[in-house]
């Protein structure tokens, strides 16, 4: 499915019911506020849209936010996580705010899917999971041959080792060694987050294969507050592009994919 004309496009037989839940992470602004609030959900057949506070970095508004779903909403079948952060200008690489980007954007994407992995309404092809992420964070921005071979290594790589890959890193900026152990070399607290999204979401595709789909997209260089502005496109085209692929047909619905734009690449050959 090709999301990136402007023309409109024939859509597709909606899979979609009234009763279908979709959480979008990070919709205050940016990328996240054009897919929930610019109505490109209702556009394709959602009934409401509704906004409910939740920072993905404190556990308790998690633990609540999830009570929220359960309690109040009945459970969910779509979520995209899209809340991230960067303190980097266009043109700099500082590790300052290194612990709270690895906080929002990947130790806090994981949490609040570990929190409502319970709650999705399972069946295949309907139940599916977009993370927002970066080509920032592919194994060709790996220096480290290592590191690259245990991600790599999708047979034997875990969870586990995952998060200590993140935990190195952030030691390693506390100790002021980061940049002699072959981490990506363009906004490295950024990319790094991103790099254990990549990976956590291909293990979490592997042991949720059947029930839930997990996938990454990257919407490029697009024009937010994170950019300063500065962008290819705009974050209303990257939140119809989202949009497309977080309802994707059943039929059409890959797992484990990355998606660069709206076309699914290969972890290995990037």
């Amino acid at each position: 499915m090709d999301c990136s004309s402007s023309k409109e496009t024939p859509p597709h037989k909606a899979w979609w019911t009234g009763e279908t839940v979709a959480v979008v992470t990070g919709a205050n602004r940016g990328i996240g506020h054009a897919l929930a609030a610019a109505a490109e959900l209702r556009a394709r057949g959602l009934p409401s849209v509704r906004f409910r506070r939740l920072d993905v970095t404190d556990s308790a508004s998690v633990a609540a936010f999830a009570s929220w779903i359960r309690d109040d909403v009945g459970g969910l079948d779509i979520l995209v996580n899209n809340a991230g952060v960067s303190f980097n200008e266009i043109d700099t690489n500082s590790v300052e705010h290194a612990e709270t980007v690895l906080k929002t954007n990947f130790y806090g994407a994981k949490m609040l899917i570990e929190a409502l992995l319970p709650l999705f309404r399972r069946s295949s092809g309907t139940s599916r999971i977009l993370n927002l992420s970066s080509q920032l964070g592919l194994l060709n921005k790996v220096r480290d041959p290592s590191l690259r071979s245990m991600l790599l290594d999708e047979g034997r790589l875990t969870e586990q080792q995952v998060e200590a890959m993140a935990s190195r890193f952030l030691a390693q900026v506390k100790d002021g060694t980061w940049q002699d152990h072959g981490w990506p070399a363009v906004w490295t607290d950024y990319a790094v987050s991103k790099l254990a999204l990549n990976a956590y979401s291909r293990l979490l595709a592997a042991r949720l294969r059947g029930a839930v789909a997990v996938n990454c997209f990257c919407p490029g260089f697009t024009r937010t507050d994170m950019t300063r502005g500065w962008g290819k496109r705009t974050a209303e085209e990257a939140g119809r592009v989202a949009a497309g692929l977080a309802l994707l047909p059943p039929a059409d619905l890959p797992t484990g994919k990355f998606f660069k734009w709206s076309t699914p690449q290969l972890y290995s050959k990037l």
